[in-house]
């Protein structure tokens, strides 16, 4: 298991109830299986529409399943962002 943190950005920030947590996980899939578990309800909703960076590297359309998370790192939860 690696451990480090996921952060919350915009309507995840509010769904969540936090700007960021600890995880503890291997995947991507784990991290926010765990998520929706400690905040179920709108995050479930919230998560379907956003995008992930993962140590700053952008997960695009691959499988959670398939994104390893590394120690220390860092998952970023980004909604759609109105604007430009």
């Amino acid at each position: 298991m690696a451990r480090g943190t996921v952060r919350y950005w915009a309507a995840a920030k509010a769904a969540a109830g936090t700007a960021e947590e600890p995880y503890d996980a291997v995947t991507l899939a784990q991290a926010l299986d765990a998520a929706r578990e400690r905040h179920p309800g709108e995050l479930d909703r919230v998560l379907l529409r956003c995008s992930f960076l993962v140590d700053g590297d952008p997960v695009g359309k691959r499988e959670h399943e398939t994104v390893r998370l590394a120690e220390g790192g860092t998952v970023e939860v980004l909604p759609p962002f109105a604007g430009g």
